[in-house]
């Protein structure tokens, strides 16, 4: 466990803007205490949802991607603090563990040079580390019986939690993911583009459906593939939003039938969101609204379990947007 940073008070203090006549959600939310004994400590809890932050972006750089993503979780954890704390937001029955360090992988990254293959190369072996670190607090949390959700973040870090939880479930874990991109790339080394098929190839991940694909990002060779692949099916944003071939909330049924029989995961990738500022920002895009009730209508269910938010790249100027949007989610989840 030695890259969990545990948030506490002395974070929690320098963050939280307390009101007279207000109760904001982080000063009840629950923290630990001590590094060790973290599944017992968890286990004896009485929380439902545990959040922990990932903030990189190296699997991001080694898919020749923008950088940014790992800044989301600073600028979400500010935001998220600061909501009201009520009957709606249940912050009594949540408990934020803090984030994992990459600092040392991100200063690594830095000397690298996205041009060049080698380094490319050294990009995607970092990556390799960081899925183990990932992969042991998702296993970690989900075996104490806890629901997660993680902020990265790349999306490099779906290989992780999938493993983690089906390594605390002990079998192989479904997906449903939000996402342009399919994020089933060749196993050409790990970054943030082969998260799934990585996961998928190892007998981590069984069922996976990709909701909202772009049609214009997405190689005829992938397209191949999941058409070919039983246990894998999506729709395209196209389909749904632009013809209107497909109703959204039909989707969404049938997209539940399809995973949620078994234990499943959310991914949440933030470049299928209309104008927000990401690693693949897109000008066409899902609306806040509909990200939200995506999230809402899966986090009903009994089988799912973690939820993770990742390639948001927030600036100065767009943190607390980015914040903002993301602790929605995060409530969203939460309150279903």
């Amino acid at each position: 466990m030695d890259k969990l940073v545990l948030f506490n008070n002395i974070t929690l203090n320098k963050l939280l803007n307390k009101r007279t006549g207000e109760s904001k959600f982080g000063e009840h939310v629950k923290m630990l205490t001590d590094i060790s004994n973290i599944y017992e400590q968890l286990k004896s809890l009485d929380v439902t949802h545990v959040i922990i932050g990932l903030p990189e972006d190296v699997g991001v750089f080694a898919n020749y991607g923008k950088t940014g993503a790992s800044l989301a979780w600073e600028a979400t954890i500010k935001v998220l603090l600061n909501i009201q704390s009520n009957t709606f937001t249940k912050s009594n029955s949540v408990l934020i563990l803090g984030h994992l360090d990459f600092s040392d992988e991100l200063l690594e990254v830095s000397k690298l040079n996205q041009s060049k293959k080698r380094d490319i190369q050294k990009a995607r072996k970092i990556v390799e580390r960081i899925d183990n670190y990932v992969a042991h607090i998702m296993q970690l949390i989900i075996s104490s019986g806890k629901k997660a959700i993680a902020i990265g973040g790349g999306h490099n870090n779906a290989y992780g939690n999938i493993k983690g939880a089906s390594l605390a479930l002990n079998k192989p874990i479904n997906v449903v993911n939000f996402d342009a991109h399919s994020d089933f790339r060749s196993e050409e080394g790990r970054h943030s583009g082969n998260g799934f098929s990585y996961a998928y190839a190892e007998g981590f991940l069984e069922r996976y459906f990709i909701f909202g694909l772009h049609e214009n990002y997405t190689s005829d060779t992938i397209f191949k593939t999941l058409d070919k692949t039983k246990t894998i099916k999506y729709n395209t944003f196209e389909a749904l939003e632009v013809r209107n071939e497909l109703k959204f909330n039909k989707e969404l049924e049938q997209v539940s039938e399809f995973i949620s029989e078994n234990k499943f995961g959310i991914e949440i990738d933030c470049d299928a969101i209309e104008n927000i500022p990401s690693s693949a920002m897109t000008p066409s895009g899902f609306s806040t609204k509909k990200t939200r009730q995506f999230v809402s209508f899966f986090a009903k269910h009994k089988n799912a379990t973690y939820l993770h938010i990742c390639e948001a790249a927030p600036k100065k100027k767009t943190a607390n947007q980015v914040g903002k949007l993301i602790t929605y989610l995060i409530t969203d989840y939460i309150k279903a």
